[in-house]
């Protein structure tokens, strides 16, 4: 026989056959049922990491199906979108309209005697050339409001969340009857006074020669005047920044400084009226989430505006 080598473990015999030796007596992990334990938690555990692994890229692939269905932009690319349309809009035009203004106020004469145009001929020594220019400009000053709405689209909001249906048609041609002539009575007059204070340029609603299609055009004018501003201005602009978490009146005061400061090439007197305006407009449809009373009340001002304009020029002493 051999002696075992000193400092060399070497493996326990098991016990003799009905010898009870107690649990401490033998090494830990030497039991075959401890080992067999071990394993099996080991692999519990790495089952149980491989379901989480699992669960994880499920969770992975519905967000990623998520992003690719339409929803809100972050917050960041809602931004840069609302100045991207912005920008080829109305935002422009206010920047035009601040700048025609700082010319207005220093230029020799006073603002009341400077004229603003708002429908002028292109080509007045040729009436059909005139018109496809009248057309043109008209058909696309209101892409951008189509561009606004397919943005809101695209990010889940129809023309029936902003009220652009015509599920209640009666009812919003009738606001909108009553909504013109809240806004433009008291709209002529504050011009007129306006005008006599100094703070308002002369506006000239129109200058189109006498043929066939001026009425027409005009009306035209007027409803694409009121599609642009107020699907943008409105429908959009308060749709967006309500995305972005801003507070209702935040919302309101903004849509009704744009609304204002585009035309300040007026004056002062239109950036106040336009700037009430639009906070009650803004206000009807933060309550209403319909904008098509909107256009109408807006489209029936401007034609009321241009036609009379066109019709009564001249013929009256109190019209500037």
């Amino acid at each position: 026989m051999t002696r075992p080598a000193d400092g060399v473990d070497q493996p326990v015999p098991p016990p003799p056959p009905g010898v009870d030796v107690p649990a401490g007596d033998l090494p830990v992990g030497d039991s075959p049922a401890d080992d067999s334990r071990a394993d099996d938690s080991r692999d519990d555990s790495q089952a149980d990491g491989a379901r989480a692994d699992g669960a994880r890229a499920d969770g992975a692939r519905a967000d990623g199906a998520r992003a690719g269905q339409r929803g809100v932009p972050p917050a960041r690319d809602l931004v840069f979108e609302i100045w991207l349309v912005l920008g080829v809009s109305l935002g422009a035009s206010a920047v035009f309209a601040v700048i025609n203004l700082v010319g207005r106020l220093t230029a020799p004469i006073p603002l009341k005697q400077s004229t603003a145009t708002l429908n002028g001929s292109y080509a007045p020594t040729r009436p059909l050339l005139d018109l496809s220019l009248q057309l043109a400009s008209i058909t696309f000053q209101v892409v951008p409001a189509f561009l606004a709405l397919h943005l809101l689209y695209r990010a889940g909001t129809t023309l029936a969340g902003i009220g652009l249906d015509r599920r209640r048609l009666p009812r919003d041609l009738a606001w909108g009857a009553g909504l013109a002539a809240a806004i433009g009575i008291p709209g002529l007059l504050l011009y007129l006074v306006a005008h006599a204070m100094g703070i308002s340029a002369t506006v000239v609603p129109e200058a189109l020669p006498p043929v066939w299609w001026r009425i027409p055009v005009l009306v035209l004018s007027a409803a694409g005047n009121a599609v642009i501003e107020e699907i943008v201005v409105v429908g959009y602009l308060i749709t967006r920044l309500e995305q972005l978490r801003w507070r209702p009146y935040q919302t309101l005061l903004a849509s009704a400084v744009l609304r204002g400061s585009y035309h300040l090439y007026q004056g002062f007197g239109a950036f106040l009226g336009n700037a009430v305006m639009g906070l009650l407009f803004g206000y009807l449809f933060q309550r209403t989430r319909r904008v098509l009373p909107l256009i109408i009340a807006h489209t029936i001002i401007d034609t009321v505006t241009f036609v009379g304009y066109a019709l009564l020029h001249g013929h009256v002493s109190w019209l500037p």
